[in-house]
C-alpha cells in the first residue's frame, strides 16, 4: 500500500504537468527554451564561424573584383530558376514624377495594435501589427499558421508577407528594394506603415541575425525612426544612422500594405520605386557604390545586394561573380564579425549557381548552410539542393530534399509543383 501511494502521486503530478504543457502559452514558453538550450548546445560543439563555404575551384568564374563587372546587365542566359519572392508581382502602371514637397521634421502614425512577438515569430508578428493599423482584426496566431505552418521554420521571408495580404485580406502589399531614408518619411508622411528587414547583433555572442521592423513614424531632431519592434518595444526609437547600417544587408528591402483606394497615393510617394525595375537598377547602383567605399562586413553585405540585384536582370554569371566575390570576403572577415546565418535569409546565391549548371555549388552551399544551423529548419536550402540535386542525376535525394522542404513548410507551394513536375508525391 505504501508503495502504490507514492506511485499515484507521481501519476497525478505527470498528468498535472501534461495538463500544463498543454496550455498553449506554456507550451510556447517551454518549447522556446528548449530549442534555444539545445542551439546554445549545438553551437558551442560546433561553432558556426569557424566553418566558411568555397566556390568548386573547377567550376566558379575567376572573379576579377572591379566595378567592371557591374556594368549595368542586360540578359545573358535564359531563365530557368526564379527566386520565389519574384513570382506574380503585380506591376503598378506607369511611374509617377516626384514632385518634392517640404516634409514634417516629425510624425508618429498611430493606429497600429502593438504585439510582442513569440517564440520564432518576428515577421508573422511585424505584418500582423502593420495589418491592425488598417483595421485587420487578428493577431499573430493568425498570420504565422498560414506563412508558417511549423513554427520550427526559422525564417519568414518578404515575399512570404506579401503572399499572406494578398491571400488571406482585402489589402494589397508591395515589395521593393533601394530603400532610403528619404523614400521611409515620405511614405510615413503620406500616411503609410513601412515594414523593413534589417540585420542586427544578437545578444550573448549570438551573432549577427536578421529582423524585421514596422516604422511608423520620424523625428529629425533626434534623428531617430520610431518603429513597433515586436522583440523590444512599442514606439522604439531607431537612430537614423543604425537604420542604414543594418538596413543594408537586406539590400534595403521594404514591404508596403495598403488599401486597393490609396494606391495612387503610394506610388506618388514612392517616386522612382514606384517601378519594380527601376528600384532594382537603384539598388545595384548603390551597391555599385558601396563595395567601392566599404569594407570588412558591410562589402560583404554590398557585393551580396549586387547579385540580387543582377538576379532580377536576369544576370546570372554577374550575380554569380558578386556572390564568389561575398564569399571570398566572408572567409577574411574575423570569425566574430561573420554573418554566417546570411543564406538563412538571402538566397540569391542558390538561383544564381543553379542557372549556370553550378550544381555541385549550389549542393556544398545548402549542405554548409543546413550543418551550420542548430535544427535545419530552412526550405529554402532544401528546395534547391533538391533541384541541383536532379540536374546532377540523382532524382532520389533531390526528392528527399523536396520532402524535407515540405516538412519545415508544409503545403509550400514551389517544392508542391516541384515534386509534381518529376511526377512525385509529397
Amino acid at each position: 500500500m505504501k508503495r502504490i501511494l507514492p506511485l499515484a502521486i507521481l501519476a497525478a503530478l505527470l498528468l498535472a504537468g501534461l495538463a500544463v504543457f498543454a496550455i498553449p502559452p506554456v507550451r510556447a514558453r517551454v518549447t522556446s527554451h528548449l530549442a534555444a538550450w539545445r542551439a546554445d548546445l549545438y553551437y558551442a560543439i560546433n561553432p558556426p564561424e569557424k566553418e566558411v563555404f568555397v566556390p568548386e575551384p573547377a567550376v566558379a568564374q575567376a572573379v576579377q573584383g572591379t566595378l567592371a563587372a557591374l556594368a549595368t546587365p542586360s540578359p545573358t542566359v535564359t531563365l530557368t530558376a526564379t527566386l520565389p519572392a519574384e513570382t506574380a508581382t503585380p506591376q503598378p502602371s506607369p511611374t509617377p514624377t516626384l514632385v518634392p514637397t517640404a516634409l514634417p521634421e516629425s510624425i508618429r502614425l498611430t493606429g497600429a495594435k502593438h504585439e510582442y512577438q513569440g517564440w520564432n515569430n518576428c515577421g508573422p508578428a511585424t505584418l500582423s501589427v502593420n495589418l491592425s493599423f488598417w483595421g485587420w482584426q487578428g493577431d499573430q496566431r493568425d498570420t504565422a499558421g498560414w506563412i508558417k505552418p511549423n513554427d520550427r521554420d526559422k525564417n519568414t521571408s518578404a515575399y512570404e508577407l506579401l503572399d499572406y495580404v494578398r491571400a488571406e485580406t482585402d489589402l494589397r502589399a508591395l515589395l521593393r528594394v533601394g530603400g532610403d531614408l528619404e523614400t521611409l518619411k515620405r511614405l510615413i508622411a503620406a500616411g503609410f506603415p513601412v515594414i523593413i528587414e534589417r540585420g542586427f547583433d544578437g545578444y550573448d555572442d549570438e551573432g549577427w541575425m536578421g529582423h524585421y521592423e514596422l516604422i511608423t513614424g520620424y523625428d529629425d531632431s533626434y534623428q531617430k525612426v520610431i518603429t513597433q519592434d515586436v522583440l523590444i518595444m512599442p514606439d522604439f526609437p531607431l537612430p537614423y544612422t543604425e537604420l542604414t547600417e543594418y538596413w543594408r544587408a537586406f539590400n534595403y528591402v521594404f514591404v508596403v500594405v495598403y488599401p486597393p483606394e490609396r494606391e495612387a497615393d503610394l506610388m506618388q510617394a514612392l517616386g522612382p520605386l514606384a517601378d519594380e525595375t527601376q528600384a532594382y537598377q537603384i539598388a545595384l547602383d548603390r551597391a555599385k557604390d558601396e563595395i567601392n567605399t566599404l569594407t570588412g562586413r558591410e562589402q560583404f553585405f554590398a557585393w551580396f545586394n549586387a547579385g540580387e540585384s543582377l538576379l532580377h536582370f536576369e544576370d546570372f554569371a554577374g550575380a554569380a561573380d558578386a556572390f564568389d566575390q561575398a564569399f571570398g570576403l566572408y572567409a577574411q572577415l574575423e570569425e566574430k564579425n561573420r554573418p554566417w546565418r546570411m543564406v538563412w535569409y538571402q538566397h540569391g546565391p542558390y538561383p544564381a549557381y543553379y542557372a549556370l549548371g553550378r550544381y555541385q555549388d549550389v549542393i556544398n552551399l545548402a549542405t554548409h548552410t543546413l550543418s551550420r544551423s542548430s535544427e535545419p529548419a530552412l526550405e529554402e536550402s532544401f528546395f534547391w539542393r533538391g533541384r541541383a540535386y536532379q540536374f546532377a542525376g540523382d532524382q532520389a535525394k533531390g526528392v528527399e530534399d523536396l520532402r524535407a522542404a515540405l516538412k519545415w513548410h508544409p503545403n509550400w507551394q514551389p517544392a508542391l509543383d516541384e515534386l509534381a513536375l518529376w511526377g512525385e508525391t509529397p
